[in-house]
């Protein structure tokens, strides 16, 4: 039994698949669950962004994008799809990279998953090496307090529960408010924009959840 679960994160870059070109063309930040790759060497892919209609008609518009469907909300609209690119994370999931997220923004992604034991981890940490555009961004032990994921229970994807994890960690919904949101974007390495992008998600789907 392998005893060491890691989390891992990636960033890539140059990767010309659908999501990457509208997100270059569309300011907008894309959350994906992990796009599911069919024998036909077509991926369905299951993602949300901010309530912009210039990203639905710029993916409509994709040549490589079919089936496309958009679940209109007030802060945020759902999209499913199939693409006939292949991301370049699938090179990364056949050497054993678990993928549980990505996120698109500025025509790249940052994706987020576990690998099971530092022998996965060299052979994804080689084969990330001679794929174009992707490095690793950070890797730590999975927490036992992270099983199971609060997300599961919230409908939460793990962008959103970290962003919230470590918003609360620092004091961010505390009062008075003594942390701003570029405090916390900065511990995440991100934008302020992304984190309070992801916030108003989290908080729509926490809510949603609450409220029904």
């Amino acid at each position: 039994m392998i005893e060491e679960c890691l989390v891992a994160e990636f960033r890539i870059d140059g990767d010309d698949c659908p999501l990457a070109r509208a997100t270059e063309e569309v300011p907008a930040t894309v959350d994906a669950a992990a796009p599911q790759l069919r024998a036909d060497g077509n991926v369905l892919l299951h993602f949300s962004a901010s309530s912009d209609d210039r990203l639905a008609a710029t993916l409509d518009a994709d040549d490589d994008i079919r089936y496309l469907h958009v679940t209109r909300g007030d802060d945020a609209h759902t999209y499913r799809c199939l693409s006939k690119h292949p991301c370049v994370v699938h090179e990364l999931v056949d050497v054993g990279f678990l993928v549980e997220s990505m996120e698109y923004n500025d025509g790249g992604a940052t994706m987020r998953g576990a690998v099971v034991g530092y022998d996965v981890l060299r052979g994804v940490m080689e084969k990330a090496g001679h794929t174009v555009g992707i490095q690793l961004q950070r890797v730590y032990p999975l927490r036992s307090d992270e099983t199971p994921p609060v997300g599961r229970a919230w409908d939460l994807t793990p962008a959103q529960e970290e962003s919230l994890r470590v918003a609360v960690e620092m004091g961010y919904f505390e009062l008075p408010r003594t942390i701003t949101a570029e405090d916390v974007a900065d511990e995440l390495g991100i934008s302020k924009s992304a984190f309070l992008e992801r916030l108003r998600r989290a908080q729509q789907s926490l809510f949603g959840t609450l409220f029904g």
